[in-house]
């Protein structure tokens, strides 16, 4: 066993890409796993009841055909599957209006992409592939700009203010400041706005709110977008309105908070390890490992210099031996000039007649 344990950690190292691949797709045979076993009961309890309440229902009234009941149905779920009104179908509510366009437009932008908006008409498909080829990369840009003018305020500054003031090395205060801002981001972000739903909508739990929030802000956008649907419509346009600001800011500061991690040293040296040494190592040490491993090490970058010839045309005079050490016939021994030897010697190679002497020898 412990054998197997080495060849797989030797392994690891020596293709971290692979093993990172083959773990990915491992993680996600696993989660198919878990929902399926999860959710399947369920959705065989929920088409028992269904089936049980149509069967009763076509007892009650034998004049209906269970044929008919059946296309009424699926066009009904069908149509409110689009987020429009079955129930009230002759009421005044309306579900295209221009704030609830407005709501689609910055939902399909940020990729979002709830499953109830979705154009009905064809012309509206064909404009919104042509106006989200051009404003998905533009949303994006734009966000990123925003989060990058952010970004000293929130990140630079505060780790700034740790180093000078507490003196702590950058790459803790970076550390320490990713996992604070980590609990400012859950908690405003997510903890807060899914309690605000909570008290406003009563059919929901906690947790269907938390997960809206997290479904929202994530761009992952499934689960439906029940709330609010038995509000009035004053209530309901100025819901989406507060939901489209929601997305926004909290998209932005998500995007802060992702470069700010993307700025810890220990994030950048675990990113090196899996993309390849670029920068891994120097001077034989290996900065991943030394970043990993949480020793010290100087924060500015190595400076190099090039060694410096000087040009003389005074003759070396041979070094006396050192006690302790035969002389070498086949050995030339050699003369370290110093600082002031340096400074004549160049001030005599500026000399033309100096300069015309031959056999120039390079200390």
């Amino acid at each position: 066993m412990g054998q197997r344990v080495s060849s797989l950690r030797t392994l690891c190292r020596a293709n971290p890409f692979a093993c990172m691949v083959l773990s990915y797709l491992l993680f996600v045979l696993l989660g198919g796993l878990v929902f399926s076993a999860i959710e399947m009961p369920v959705e065989k309890l929920l088409r028992a009841e269904v089936g049980e309440l149509r069967r009763a229902f076509l007892q009650e009234h034998p004049c209906i055909q269970g044929s008919r009941l059946d296309a009424l149905l699926g066009r009904a779920l069908a149509t409110d599957g689009k987020d429009v009104a079955v129930l009230k179908a002759d009421g005044t509510e309306r579900r295209h209006d221009f704030t609830s366009s407005l709501c689609f437009v910055i939902v399909t932008l940020t990729t979002t992409g709830y499953d109830l908006f979705t154009p009905m008409s064809d012309e509206a498909k064909l404009f919104c592939i042509f106006y989200c080829t051009l404003g998905i990369p533009l949303t994006l840009f734009l966000l990123t700009l925003l989060s990058d003018h952010l970004l000293p305020v929130v990140t630079h500054g505060p780790v700034r203010h740790l180093q000078t003031h507490w003196s702590v090395p950058y790459a803790r205060a970076a550390l320490l400041h990713a996992g604070l801002l980590w609990v400012l981001v859950v908690a405003l972000l997510f903890l807060l706005p899914a309690l605000l739903l909570y008290l406003v909508e009563t059919d929901w739990s906690f947790l269907d709110a938390l997960f809206f929030c997290f479904v929202t802000l994530t761009t992952i956008g499934q689960g439906g977008y029940s709330l609010g649907r038995s509000w009035d419509q004053d209530a309901k346009e100025t819901l989406k309105l507060l939901i489209t600001c929601y997305l926004l800011v909290g998209l932005m500061l998500i995007m802060t908070f992702r470069e700010t991690v993307l700025e810890v040293p220990q994030v950048q040296a675990v990113i090196r390890l899996y993309s390849g040494p670029r920068d891994g190592e120097l001077e034989g040490f290996c900065l991943d490992e030394l970043v990993l491993s949480g020793h010290k090490y100087d924060e500015e970058e190595p400076q190099y210099s090039l060694p410096i010839s000087i040009i003389s045309s005074s003759p070396l005079e041979p070094a006396p031996p050192s006690p302790g050490r035969p002389d070498s016939p086949d050995l030339e021994p050699i003369r370290t000039s110093s600082p002031k030897t340096i400074a004549s010697t160049l001030a005599s190679t500026s000399d033309p007649e100096t300069q015309s002497s031959p056999n120039p020898i390079i200390h």
